[in-house]
């Protein structure tokens, strides 16, 4: 069976961990640095496989050297937000994390296609890339998935219509300025703009940007991780199995969409050689306009970035 690490036990990197288990499509490692809650986790766990009837290890660990030969590497150690702070607050201590994480699983699975978690979620992507010297393809943000996920779960709570009928799709960079792109969204195959008042529409589109920001609010104590995990087995299980599923992920640019230099949410197509296709939309104006809004801020958190760490 395929091998996926989880780097932090604490409740995104768990709940990962449950979601894969469920899935039955890889053996787990759970890690993390404080001493029996990964392995706590990973037994709990492990007693409940019986009763779901899935034939899944999961081990828990404060030792790198048991992910040896990952396939997938997925990295959630970090600080949550907490109300008042955004991604960007994160970025200094985070940094640290996870460019330690990166350092030292790559030396234990140098072949490992990376899935990134950690906020601010484009510069730790970007972070991960230079770290380990994987191939870019090799390396990808977790982000597109939740927010198109959250865009959808709005619709539905707006209109009623199954989720299994609503496509939705957020491009840019996982923060306050994505860019919800409402005209390539639908609902089986009819425009939102035709099913939707565009005051409704308007206010899903902008609870979609802030839907993490809703989340540490309410919590007050931490951030989303049910529907954030819930991405990542989304994205594994695509690559494991080789799907060739589009998705949109945080993928680094070579001149897409007019960026370069930067890891930016765009659909892509996973398989078993992590991101195998850059998909590019026709945006209008005003499509292309937001979009830029948004890299220009993923470029100065990168900046930001390079002052503060060797790369």
């Amino acid at each position: 069976m395929a091998k996926i690490s989880v780097i932090g036990a604490g409740m995104t990197g768990s709940t990962t961990a449950h979601w894969l288990a469920e899935r039955e499509i890889a053996d787990i490692v759970l890690v993390d640095i404080m001493e029996g809650m990964p392995q706590g986790k990973a037994l709990d766990m492990t007693e409940a496989m019986p009763i779901i009837g899935k034939d899944v290890s999961i081990l828990g660990t404060n030792d790198y050297a048991d992910t040896k030969d990952s396939d997938i590497i997925v990295i959630t150690a970090g600080l949550p937000r907490k109300p008042g702070m955004s991604r960007e607050d994160l970025l200094v201590k985070n940094a640290n994390i996870v460019g330690s994480v990166a350092e030292e699983t790559i030396k234990y699975s140098p072949n490992a296609i990376y899935l990134i978690l950690t906020n601010p979620l484009d510069t730790m992507t970007y972070m991960t890339m230079k770290k380990t010297g994987l191939p870019a393809s090799k390396v990808i943000g977790q982000a597109g998935v939740l927010d198109s996920a959250r865009m959808s779960a709005f619709i539905a709570m707006e209109t009623g219509v199954s989720v299994t009928n609503i496509n939705c799709y957020v491009l840019g960079g996982h923060g306050d300025s994505m860019v919800p792109l409402t005209r390539h969204s639908n609902i089986a195959g009819v425009p939102l703009e035709k099913y939707m008042d565009a005051d409704k529409l308007e206010a899903i589109v902008t609870r979609t940007r802030k839907g993490g920001g809703e989340i540490v609010g309410l919590l007050k104590t931490g951030s989303a991780f049910y529907a954030p995990s819930a991405a990542i087995a989304q994205m594994a299980e695509a690559i494991l199995k080789d799907k060739k599923q589009i998705l949109p992920c945080a993928a680094y640019l070579n001149g897409e969409y007019g960026q370069e230099g930067i890891f930016f949410g765009v659909p892509v197509m996973l398989g078993k050689d992590g991101i195998e296709k850059i998909v590019e939309y026709e945006l209008n104006d005003d499509e292309k306009t937001a979009l830029q809004a948004s890299a220009d801020a993923v470029h100065a958190s990168v900046e930001t970035l390079k002052g503060l760490v060797e790369l």
